[in-house]
């Protein structure tokens, strides 16, 4: 049954970014060069749609046919994965069209993080190193569960900056939910995991250097939707999709503060991330995704077998602590780059 489901979401998905392929540039939704990306002519920023129907095609066919778990408070939680990455595709869909302001980004952000929390999609325990598990009051894991949602959308959505690397890792981390919901005995819930790790790796086919179609914002945040929800209720616990996913979360946190230090916007988009700063350097991009991928793969597989609480809280530590001083060191390095760059222009005029 995985194998078909995977399957399954697959051939949807490949089959809709073909037709993102051809509708993007009789509808309108193109991405220009220019910008943050450096493509070198306008490609389709539709394709996140067919990401879209490959999972939500495959997922409303388990829940509606009754692959449901016996767990039945899990029931209205699946459906909001579903609904709510309906709807997150649908706001996207609206920013690729009217290609809105930061400000109604984060409106519809927080509506999506308020429609999981109403469908009953929230962090409600944790399991902590040392204490043990740990139920988490309402007034404390609403705000947690809404900060998470919302940090897994822009984290996504800013990702999305080289060919393949939102869909690739979002295809890791889902295949990491579906093997972590097997170990816990969750069949059922796992479907939907292997679902988008399909629906990823079908639109990935379109997607990888050279691109031929992009994600755009709707298949980013229903991207970004599905694994913020899927991690909560899989259950992949949160340190698990931490680990898996570190170098993009570290990468997001950085940036909001190193804008906001510069006087940025936190939500304005740059060239600031790591994947860019690499490109900037001139690595090829896929090196750079190939190697995005690799560390997720390794982190994943840690995430599952390492069965230390204290040790998997420790390797994401140390994570941390790399990538930040890599960023860090790479800042530093552009700073003065730019300076001996200022001195030269002096020097000539």
């Amino acid at each position: 049954m995985p194998f078909l489901v995977f399957v399954s979401a697959l051939v949807i998905a490949a089959l809709g970014a073909w037709l993102a392929l051809k509708l993007g540039p009789r509808l309108g939704l193109m991405q220009f060069p220019g910008g943050r990306r450096r493509h070198p002519r306008p490609i389709s920023r539709l394709g996140g749609i067919g990401l879209f129907a490959g999972f939500f095609g495959v997922g409303a066919t388990l829940y509606f046919s009754g692959f449901l778990p016996a767990d039945t408070n899990l029931h209205l939680p699946l459906l909001g994965v579903l609904v709510g990455t309906a709807l997150a595709a649908l706001a996207g869909l609206a920013d690729d069209r009217l290609d809105l302001k930061p400000a109604p980004q984060f409106l519809a952000q927080l509506a999506l993080a308020l429609f999981a929390l109403f469908m009953d999609i929230f962090i409600g325990r944790v399991t902590l190193p040392v204490f043990g598990e740990w139920e988490i009051p309402l007034v404390i894991a609403y705000p947690l569960s809404v900060f998470w949602i919302m940090g897994m959308l822009n984290t996504v959505n800013w990702l999305d900056g080289l060919d393949g690397l939102a869909a690739g890792v979002g295809a890791i981390a889902a295949l990491l939910f579906a093997l972590h919901s097997l170990q816990l005995g969750q069949p059922e819930v796992a479907l939907y995991s292997f679902a988008l790790a399909g629906a990823c790796l079908g639109f990935l086919l379109f997607n990888f250097h050279p691109a031929r179609v992009f994600l755009g914002s709707s298949g980013a945040m229903a991207l970004g939707f599905a694994l913020a929800a899927l991690s909560i209720i899989a259950p992949a616990r949160v340190m698990t999709a931490l680990l898996v996913m570190a170098i993009p979360i570290v990468d997001v946190a950085f940036q909001i503060v190193d804008r906001w230090r510069h006087g940025r916007s936190p939500l304005q988009g740059d060239r600031g991330h790591l994947h860019f700063r690499l490109a900037d350097l001139g690595l090829p991009q896929p090196v750079i995704v190939l190697g995005y991928w690799l560390f997720c793969l390794v982190f994943a597989a840690a995430a599952l077998l390492i069965e230390s609480r204290l040790v998997k809280l420790a390797t994401f530590g140390v994570l941390v602590a790399v990538v930040v001083g890599l960023l860090l060191f790479l800042s530093r390095w552009e700073s003065r780059g730019e300076a001996r760059r200022e001195d030269a222009k002096q020097q000539n005029s």
